[in-house]
C-alpha cells in the first residue's frame, strides 16, 4: 500500500514541532520514537506518544493516496525544520520506508508499520467542561512550578485539579513548598472529583496552551483527562493515588505579617543567593525595625546581606528558607507588594498578592 501527500513546509512544521514534545527519547518499544502518520480525506493527522501522554494534531494536505505509517519523529522534524521556507514537500510510503522529498533534495526514513503504534484508550469520559484557555493556562503558570520530581511519593509528580463546590484549583506540591490557584468563575462541574495529571502531561498542557480567550474542552474520565483544542487532541493519564489534604497545610493563625515590594525583594534575594550555599540554597531573613536583612553564606565563608525596607506588624523575627523555593512563589505572583504571613521561626510562611489574588503559596522554613 503506498500512502502519499503534498503540503507546505510551515503547515507540517508547527504540528509536528508541537507533537515531538511527547516523544521519548529513551523508550521500551522503538515504534514509540515515531509519529503515528494518517493521510485521509484531504486531513493529515499526526500522532506521538509515550504511552502515559498523548498528542494528535490534525493539518490539511492534498492526499493523492490514502494510508498510514510510523515515521522517525525527531529525524522528520529536523529534516523539515533544515529545509527553505515556503517550499512544498511531498512524502510517499511505501513497504518499509517514506521517502521524503523537496526541490533537489531527497530523504528516505525507515518506517514501522502503524499496526505497531499503541492504540488510544477510549476515553470513559465523566463530564466535559469548557474553560477559557488563557485561564487554564494561568492556573497551571501559577501551580506547576512546585510538582515533586521522581519523587517516591508517586501521587506529588503532578499536579492536582480539585473540582468543588462548582470551582476549580490546582495545588503542587513536593513536600517542601506548594503552590494552589483559584479559578476565579464557577466552573460547572456536576460533582466533586479530584484528578492527578502527571508532571509529563502537565508540561505538555503547558506548552500547547497560549492566551488565547477561545474556550477549550476538557473531558475528566476516570483514568484519563483529554484536552481538545481546535485541531489538537491531548490525552494524558491520570496518577492513580490519594493527594495529601493539602488545605490542612495552609498556616493558620499567622500573626506576623510582612509587606515587602515584590520586584525588589525578588531581585535582592537573587543577588544573595548567588553565595547561598550551592546544596541547601539557604537564606536568613532577619526582620525587625520597618527592614528585612537578607543574610547567605556559604562553607567557602564568603557572605551576601541585603537590606529592604518592608511593613512589619512585629518587634523581631530571624528565619531561614530554601532561596529557590521563595523565588518561585514570588515570580509566581503578579503584584508590586506581597504579604508573608508567619507565626514564629519554626512554622510554614504564607505568601500572597497583599491585594488578595487567586494563587497562594507556602513555603516551609529551613534550619540555618
Amino acid at each position: 500500500m503506498v500512502m502519499k501527500f503534498t503540503i507546505q513546509r510551515e503547515t507540517l512544521l508547527q504540528p509536528i514541532t508541537q507533537v515531538v514534545g511527547v516523544v521519548e527519547r529513551r523508550q521500551t518499544l522503538p515504534v514509540l520514537a515515531n509519529f503515528l502518520i494518517s493521510a485521509r480525506g484531504g486531513k493529515l493527522s499526526i500522532t506521538g506518544t509515550d504511552m502515559e501522554v498523548e498528542l494528535i494534531t490534525t493539518v490539511d494536505a492534498e492526499v493523492e493516496s490514502e494510508g498510514e505509517t510510523t515515521v522517525p519523529a525527531r529525524k522528520l522534524v529536523d529534516i523539515v525544520r533544515m529545509l527553505p521556507e515556503g517550499v512544498n514537500i511531498t512524502a510517499v510510503a511505501e513497504g518499509d520506508k517514506m521517502a521524503v522529498s523537496s526541490g533537489k533534495g531527497r530523504y528516505t526514513l525507515a518506517t514501522l508499520p502503524a499496526t505497531e503504534f499503541p492504540a488510544t484508550d477510549q476515553v470513559e469520559t465523566l463530564e466535559t467542561i469548557n474553560i477559557q484557555e488563557d485561564r487554564l493556562k494561568n492556573l497551571l503558570d501559577k501551580t506547576a512550578f512546585a510538582m515533586a520530581n521522581q519523587d517516591v511519593r508517586y501521587y506529588l509528580n503532578g499536579l492536582l485539579f480539585d473540582f468543588y463546590d462548582n470551582r476549580l484549583s490546582t495545588v503542587a506540591t513536593d513536600g517542601h513548598r506548594l503552590a494552589m490557584c483559584d479559578h476565579d468563575s464557577e466552573i460547572g462541574v456536576a460533582e466533586e472529583r479530584q484528578l492527578i495529571v502527571p508532571r509529563k502531561g502537565v508540561l505538555e498542557l503547558s506548552r500547547m496552551l497560549s492566551d488565547s480567550k477561545d474556550p477549550v474542552e476538557l473531558a475528566l474520565g476516570k483514568n484519563h483527562v483529554r484536552l481538545v483544542k481546535g485541531s489538537t487532541v491531548f490525552t494524558s493519564k491520570l496518577i492513580d493515588g490519594r493527594f495529601p489534604e493539602y488545605r490542612a497545610v495552609v498556616p493558620k493563625g499567622t500573626d506576623r505579617h510582612i509587606k515587602i515590594d515584590r520586584d525588589a525583594f525578588v531581585r535582592a534575594l537573587q543577588r544573595a543567593s548567588i553565595l547561598s550555599n550551592e546544596k541547601y540554597k539557604g537564606v536568613r531573613l532577619e526582620a525587625s525595625n520597618g527592614l528585612v536583612k537578607i543574610i547567605a553564606h556559604n562553607p567557602q565563608h564568603e557572605e551576601a546581606i541585603e537590606e529592604l525596607e518592608a511593613d512589619l506588624n512585629f518587634d523581631q523575627l530571624a528565619i531561614g528558607f530554601n532561596v529557590v523555593y521563595l523565588l518561585e512563589a514570588l515570580t509566581a505572583i503578579d503584584a508590586e507588594t506581597v504579604l508573608m504571613e508567619l507565626k514564629d521561626a519554626n512554622s510554614s510562611c504564607l505568601i500572597s498578592a497583599e491585594s488578595g489574588g487567586n494563587d497562594r503559596h507556602v513555603v516551609m522554613p529551613l534550619k540555618l
